[in-house]
């Protein structure tokens, strides 16, 4: 294996290794805990994120990434090292190619910080690629056609609005609220409306659990744990899913006004061809139950999400590689 074909999808929430012919081979939270006093890394990933918010004071979780934007870029490149050589081992790391997945809103600046950062992690050759084109080849669809796409990829720090054609973007545009703000507007929401103060693993469990966009047919409840801001003593309450949708309305319907303006100026012919095919959900945060029938219901236009919307863009970035290797020939 003298040259490696590898995609990552440096996600703010998770990063995403996609080996050519193996498919995702890691999948790992982006959290990185580092020991303050001496500045040595604790753990990495999945260990790491187990540490958030219960960590003693010298040891600090913190994620290198902040709404798609590397914030740290020391940490994200010992991160991305980890990664690439949990990923495919250390002796075959010098001789890579590694195509990475940045939102579409990065600026030049953003995009060249992370090439340098995956260069330092030890690539041979970096290819940077927006991540609505990636999500788009992920899930399957065929992106050199001149018919328009429409992708809405929901990350956890950035959703991505775009309409593909022809292998390029026509409209896009790239909003930082996403996964993690689905989160916060939990937290906010319980301290709020019940003074209880919950953590954000916490409000994670309770979006993955109960969390909706839309009026479920059948309401869902679940018990949480917290502190009562009022006593500053532990505990329980009951949360209906009729509230977490109360919660996620306004962060929900930004993300619903971005789709509509990308349908606004998308061109005529395009938009009908979105019309007949539908918008096309990618990324973990498009797992948030009734974002599709909330973006169907304000668009009237069908909405599904894509099969495996975790690893759509991880997938697409492996096979960019191939794409640009097919369209070389």
């Amino acid at each position: 294996m003298l040259s490696s074909d590898i995609g990552i999808d440096l996600g703010t929430a998770s990063v995403l290794v996609y080996i050519k012919g193996k498919g995702v081979v890691l999948k790992e939270p982006s959290v990185v805990a580092f020991d303050r006093d001496t500045n040595k890394i604790k753990a990495i990933g999945e260990e790491a994120r187990l540490m958030l918010g219960r960590t003693p004071g010298n040891i600090v979780a913190v994620r290198p990434l902040r709404q798609g934007v590397i914030s740290d870029y020391n940490v994200t490149e010992k991160m991305l090292r980890y990664f690439i050589q949990k990923a495919v081992g250390k002796q075959r790391f010098k001789k890579l190619n590694i195509s990475v997945c940045v939102p579409s809103g990065v600026t030049e600046v953003e995009k060249k910080a992370v090439q340098d950062a995956t260069y330092q992690a030890g690539a041979k050759h970096v290819e940077i690629i927006e991540e609505p084109i990636a999500a788009a080849i992920g899930a399957g669809i065929d992106i050199t056609r001149p018919c328009g796409n429409m992708i809405v990829d929901i990350g956890g720090g950035t959703s991505d609005i775009a309409v593909i054609s022809l292998g390029g973007t026509v409209v896009s545009t790239s909003i930082k609220i996403a996964g993690d703000d689905f989160d916060e507007a939990i937290v906010r929401y319980m301290r709020k409306n019940h003074n209880l103060l919950i953590g954000e693993r916490t409000a994670e469990d309770i979006k993955i659990k109960i969390g909706t966009a839309y009026p479920r047919i059948q309401a869902e409840s679940m018990d949480v744990r917290g502190r009562n801001l009022v006593t500053g003593l532990p505990k329980t309450i009951t949360v209906t899913s009729e509230e977490t949708e109360e919660a996620l309305k306004e962060a929900t319907s930004q993300i619903v006004e971005a789709v509509h303006s990308v349908l606004e100026r998308t061109p005529p012919e395009l938009a009908a061809d979105i019309a007949d095919r539908g918008i096309v959900l990618t990324g973990g945060g498009s797992l948030l139950n009734g974002l599709e029938a909330l973006i169907e219901d304000k668009t009237g236009i069908t909405t599904m999400t894509a099969e495996d919307p975790m690893t759509a863009v991880a997938i697409g970035t492996g096979k960019f590689v191939e794409f640009l290797s097919g369209k070389k020939e």
